[in-house]
């Protein structure tokens, strides 16, 4: 059995009724163009280097740690060039605005291309007065500090 694809129908689409016909465009047309400037939160997060795997930032975002002005996101939301982005990263409070939507991740060195820091210098300053006071606390087991070790606590201390 043998089908005819029809050659009348390929005779009417060069005629110039055919051509006068305009096909409007479907949805997913006009989104082609948009599509490269569409990237989920947890991708953005991971490919800007502020976790280091996908399902970590979602796992972020899930448990509430990941914010747009204020209110808690989900990790399918669309990222925008100029949304202000609230991050904790364990104890650090992270502020960044968005520059460049990316998809792929990006090398240490281009992350200022993707991002604006606008975290507080009080908040990185905080972050090491939490560490150099960390530093004073000692194993279980770890017996006394030596007189080397004590002297740098003390110094460390009259410094903070």
């Amino acid at each position: 059995m043998t089908r005819d694809y029809g050659t009348a129908r390929l005779r009417d689409i060069d005629s110039p009724a055919f051509r006068s016909l305009e096909v409007p465009e479907s949805r997913s047309q006009k989104n082609m163009d948009n599509e490269e400037n569409i990237v989920r939160m947890d991708k953005w997060l991971w490919a800007a280097r502020l976790f280091k795997t996908r399902s970590l930032a979602a796992d972020a975002i899930k448990g509430g740690k990941v914010k747009i002005d204020g209110n808690p996101v989900k990790p399918s939301r669309e990222v925008k060039v100029g949304d202000v982005i609230q991050v904790q990263i364990e104890q650090l409070h992270k502020v960044v605005e968005v520059k460049t939507v990316v998809k792929n991740r990006v090398s240490p060195k281009q992350v200022p291309e993707v991002y604006t820091d606008l975290t507080p210098k009080e908040e990185y300053e905080r972050i090491e007065f939490m560490h150099a006071y960390k530093a004073e606390w000692r194993d279980r087991g770890a017996g006394r500090p030596t007189k080397k070790e004590r002297r740098m606590i003390e110094k460390m201390k009259d410094d903070m």
